[in-house]
């Protein structure tokens, strides 16, 4: 027997054999089989490592290619600054400790499919075989939307909100930018977009799973609107209405994109849920 959410019935779970249910039949009970709490801080321990380990060859590699991603990642920064207009860097290890930071960001970028494999190989073992056939694409499209965020932010969202952050000079005031938090504004931006376009990786797998519909989505859209303000008002590292609504937008696009998923691909679970209600 299996313990399986329905949506669609008065109660949160009712057990299920999976003989009679084509989804669940010939598939074990919970497909990696019970594990203490010690497994898995022991399996949690296991994918950390690998996970930091991926990062550490992403960022040796990063430093071998570390001119041509620094240049990559300052050319819109550049762009936005007056004619001449340079950033400074005002303690001597400023510059080396940039380029570090650099590498880091571009390591984990690089090693995003590895970091996503080893967050599915740690929750692989509670799923059962259906569920697992889903890895393939969990880590392809996971990594393809956290390395779309970035690119979001790099191409869109930090030239123009550093552009209207760095608008305000006046013929009392100058702006000379410091490198170091200019990038470290950037990087919280590039993976804080990295996270939010994650959204339909999170509402597809739940979909999946029968926890979450379309309709759900639907009716409640005007409370995810106020809670993606609120998100982007605390996830944002500035405190200006600009980038928080750039922060927003694309979460609300993003939250639109992910109701026609859960209408897709939990259909089936849905029709299955509802006709188990009328009965």
């Amino acid at each position: 027997m299996a313990l399986v959410p329905f949506p669609g019935s008065k109660s949160a779970a009712r057990y299920v054999d999976p003989d009679d249910d084509p989804d669940l039949a010939g598939e074990d009970d919970g497909a990696g089989g019970k594990m203490s709490f010690l497994d898995h801080l022991d399996e949690l321990r296991k994918r950390l490592i690998w996970a930091i380990g991926a990062v550490g060859a992403g960022f040796i590699i990063a430093l071998v290619f570390i001119d041509r991603i620094f240049g990559f990642i300052m050319k819109p920064l550049a762009a936005t600054l007056p004619p001449g207009g340079k950033m400074i860097y005002t303690e001597p290890t400023e510059a080396f400790m940039l380029q570090l930071k650099v590498a880091a960001l571009a390591g984990l970028l690089f090693a995003a499919p590895a970091v996503m494999l080893q967050l599915w190989l740690f929750i692989a073992p509670g799923l059962y075989k259906r569920e697992k056939r889903m890895a393939l694409p969990f880590v392809v499209s996971s990594s393809v939307l956290f390395l779309a965020g970035a690119a979001f932010n790099h191409y869109a969202v930090f030239p123009i909100a550093f552009a209207f952050l760095g608008s305000f000079r006046t013929s009392y005031m100058e702006f000379l930018p410091r490198i170091s938090p200019v990038f470290s504004l950037y990087a919280q931006l590039a993976l804080a977009f990295g996270l939010i376009f994650q959204m339909p990786v999170l509402v597809f797998t739940l979909a999946r799973l029968g926890l979450v519909t379309a309709g759900f989505l639907w009716r409640n859209t005007k409370y995810a609107i106020l809670i993606i303000f609120i998100i982007s008002a605390v996830v944002t590292p500035t405190s200006d209405v600009v980038t928080q609504t750039l922060m927003a937008a694309p979460m609300i696009v993003l939250y639109a994109v992910s109701i026609i998923i859960a209408a897709v691909f939990g259909k089936k679970r849905r029709a299955r849920g509802d006709d188990d209600a009328a009965d």
